[in-house]
């Protein structure tokens, strides 16, 4: 049955969220908190909340493949086997075949995608990373892109904001290259990286090692707790669904906020493809959209629409969304709307092994490892690249090994191995106008257009990654570690991080830009879009905190000027 016979009126809300995942969650809480009707419209399935994590609570040994990527998974997740993360039979239920969702390549992008309520919220790294007051002014000293149009001090207390709800444990440093955030007890360091992290500091005065900040409970607050969240178990089987709540996803956190006003309206299987903009109203009044598996074609109106479907599918909704007053896409008067695509390059670094504490081991499995930030051209270091880099790594024990077979190779793998280390590099990307992403003339098969990436690794970023191998070593082999060896996987391409961003940038101007510095569209100021596409620049930490102070600032500016009947 069409929606629309139902009445213009049964689908037409004060907001729409277009989007479940991080930012789409933030969207939905802080619209409906402030007394909005809002419409959550997701392309993919529902998954509730621990029902949904159907292999939260198995064991290895109960897996058809034991976790192994099988041959069929091969060819159906053949993007997702490139980065080693979707194929894994115990979570890649949360993760899109790629032989069902195309896309095409110029130049290689690794494009992971997890279209189902909660979205990638549920699949992410978790490390919640401030930025720092340099990361906003870069591309204006360095003279690269464009010049961010909001600084530190006015996203600071939006960080606050959101820390305290999502619940970030970690150090307090008094770091001015990876300010503190508003924290929960940190986890522990293990005995090998108290020792590393003791050497490095003392042979490099300029450089830190602490424990990773990450968006999982260590001693949950009464909101969080009345939520239903707990704190974390030290399971380590974080991309399966926690069933605690213990780390930040849309499920456990900002999706029952939203819920408890009683103002939220989750759809899901709609697949939006368009925003519907009237040209004598200069503005948007709804959303086309396709039902994934009937493919009936639906439209939602709203007075103010937020996109939040990814950076790649926000920049493609735009892109579609072409009328008279904006012939070539919303908001794309600039030319941007696809353009400087940005992400984390990794895959080089270094690791070793460790002498000693052979009687020392740890208990669980922390979901969190370490982290050193940036230091490369920051006070008195100084490169033939600009920007930088930091590690994430730590220190594990595994099995001890055998070169036998039977009996011999049984009692080994029941013995625990030597301590290792390693350290990986996390490097900034540059924004370039010739990384991009256009429209094809192939469809799927909703009849929607294929995406045709082409991007690469600049100079810069390769001539970091040469820093990025040299350096882990260099600190490794200083702080005592032993067998030092570095790895460099030069086949590594953009998305590999899974952090796509600037495919719809703000600014301070149209002609440059694609939002404005309050994340409203160009021309279409009731659209606001505030996933990765708006942002200028990457940093070299991962973005989702960013993102999610960037979508709070932006709905409190929405209400507000809806208050003020300027949408």
């Amino acid at each position: 049955m069409n929606i629309q016979a139902k009445g213009k009126e049964s689908v037409t809300y004060d907001a729409i969220v277009v989007g479940s995942g991080i930012s789409g969650g933030w969207a939905a809480k802080e619209l409906t908190q402030k007394g909005l009707k809002v419409a959550m419209i997701e392309r993919g399935r529902d998954v509730e909340h621990i029902s949904g994590y159907t292999t939260a609570m198995q064991e290895s040994w109960e897996f058809e493949h034991r976790g192994r990527v099988d041959n069929q998974a091969r060819k159906d997740y053949w993007a997702g086997v490139r980065t080693g993360y979707t194929a894994n039979e115990e979570h890649r239920h949360f993760f899109e075949k790629d032989i069902d969702n195309p896309y095409e390549e110029t130049r290689r992008f690794d494009w992971i995608r997890g279209y189902h309520t909660g979205g990638r919220s549920l699949l992410w790294g978790r490390q919640s990373y401030r930025w720092n007051e340099k990361d906003f002014t870069a591309n204006l000293e360095d003279g690269i892109g464009i010049d961010w149009p909001v600084r530190y001090k006015e996203i600071e207390p939006w960080y606050a904001y959101v820390e305290k709800f999502a619940g970030i444990s970690g150090s307090k440093e008094g770091l001015d290259v990876l300010p503190d955030s508003e924290f929960q007890p940190a986890m522990e360091l293990n005995c090998v990286e108290r020792e590393v992290k003791k050497g490095i500091e003392s042979k490099f005065p300029d450089r830190k090692m602490i424990i990773g900040r990450v968006a999982h409970l260590t001693n949950p607050t009464e909101e969080q707790k009345e939520l239903g969240r707990s704190q974390c178990q030290f399971r380590n089987r974080c991309m399966r669904g926690c069933p605690y709540g213990a780390y930040f996803s849309t499920q456990a956190a900002t999706l029952p906020a939203a819920k408890k006003t009683g103002n939220l309206t989750l759809i899901n299987d709609k697949i939006v493809y368009q925003v519907i903009f009237d040209d004598e109203k200069k503005k948007a009044i709804g959303v086309k959209a396709i039902d994934q598996n009937t493919k009936e074609e639906v439209e939602f109106f709203a007075k103010v629409i937020f996109l939040n479907a990814s950076a790649v599918n926000s920049a493609w909704i735009l892109m579609q969304s072409k009328s008279k007053t904006h012939p070539n896409g919303l908001g794309n008067a600039s030319d941007q709307l696809g353009r400087n695509i940005m992400d984390h390059h990794l895959g080089v670094g270094a690791g070793g092994k460790w002498d000693g504490f052979k009687d020392m081991y740890y208990f669980g499995r922390r979901p969190n490892g370490i982290y050193i930030p940036r230091f490369t051209n920051w006070g008195k270091d100084k490169r033939d690249f600009v920007r930088g880099f930091g590690y994430q790594g730590g220190a594990s024990r595994g099995r001890a090994s055998s070169d036998g077979f039977g009996k011999e190779l049984k009692d080994a793998n029941t013995q625990v191995g030597d301590w290792g280390i390693n350290l990986g590099g996390f490097g900034e990307t540059l924004p370039d106008p010739s990384n991009r992403f256009t429209l094809t003339e192939n469809k799927d098969k909703w009849g929607l257009p294929i995406i045709n990436f082409d991007a690469a690794w600049g100079k810069n970023e390769w001539k970091m990654r040469e820093a990025m191998e040299a350096e882990a070593a260099n600190m490794l082999e200083a702080a005592g570690v032993k067998d030092v060896h570095t790895f460099h996987d030069k086949e590594k391409a953009p998305g590999i991080g899974i952090h796509e961003m600037g495919t719809a940038r703000m600014g301070h101007d149209p002609k440059t830009s694609v939002l404005n510095k309050h994340n409203q569209v160009w021309g279409a100021e009731n659209v606001y879009v505030t996933d990765g596409a708006f942002m200028v620049s990457s940093s070299c930490v991962n973005p989702s905190l960013t993102y999610m102070a960037f979508t709070a600032r932006a709905a409190d500016h929405a209400v507000n000027e809806l208050k003020k009947m300027n949408l």
